[in-house]
């Protein structure tokens, strides 16, 4: 039994992870406004969901397990809709919700943590499994693995999640440190601006999402 896995998959496995966290889509954005908000460990909380979110996907990918992939594609009418609403819904309550400034005055004071913020979590959970394009992308990477870098074991396997997670966890650090170190400059008023561009941009994937499902359900 190996027990060493490839060591060429923990580098490749951290910019796997880091592409799939960076591209601009609904879970960046509410990481953004989160950050923007709440400080560091408000992006934190909202980026761990999104890397829970990426890690489990990679696992059943890396498992091989093809049952998940083809119930995903049949599903994926559902899937689909049900994370537009869901989408749709976060980013109404965004919109209309004064931004929280009394978390950016308590976290100066430094009071706050990753506990006051863990609600997040499992919003930006949800939204991550719940984006198709993003479960297919991960499987069909993990198809595209094997032609670069060799995971014939479930060390291996496992390895490249870890390495996935990694890559994203750093990527959430790296942006809600940065995001951090300059929410001060931010005044009330940006930030009303702020919740109102974010929940508009969620209303606007949501509506995406379920469009795009309705325009293949009718052509």
């Amino acid at each position: 039994m190996q027990l060493i896995p490839n060591l060429l998959i923990i580098p490749v496995g951290i910019v796997i992870g880091v592409l799939v966290a960076a591209p601009v889509g609904p879970v960046n954005v509410l990481c953004i406004q989160r950050a923007i908000e709440r400080g560091f460990w408000g992006g934190m909380a909202a980026g761990i969901g999104a890397m829970l979110g990426d890690g489990l996907i990679a696992l059943f990918a890396s498992l091989g397990v093809g049952a998940i992939s083809g119930a995903i594609e049949y599903h994926r009418q559902s899937i689909q809709i049900v994370g537009g609403l869901a989408l749709i819904a976060f980013g109404i309550k965004l919109y209309v919700s004064p931004p929280g400034l009394a978390a950016v005055r308590t976290e100066a004071e430094g009071v706050t943590s990753l506990r006051d913020y863990a609600w997040d979590i499992p919003k930006t959970f949800f939204l991550t499994i719940t984006n198709p394009g993003a479960v297919l992308g991960l499987f069909a990477i993990f198809g595209g693995i094997s032609s670069f870098v060799e995971v014939h074991s479930y060390v291996d396997a496992l390895t490249m999640v870890a390495s996935i997670m990694g890559g994203s966890f750093m990527w959430w650090l790296g942006l809600s440190h940065l995001i951090g170190r300059l929410r001060h400059k931010f005044s009330p008023a940006h930030l009303v601006y702020t919740n109102r561009v974010a929940g508009f941009l969620l209303c606007v994937f949501g509506a995406l999402l379920i469009g795009e499902e309705l325009w293949n359900r009718w052509s």
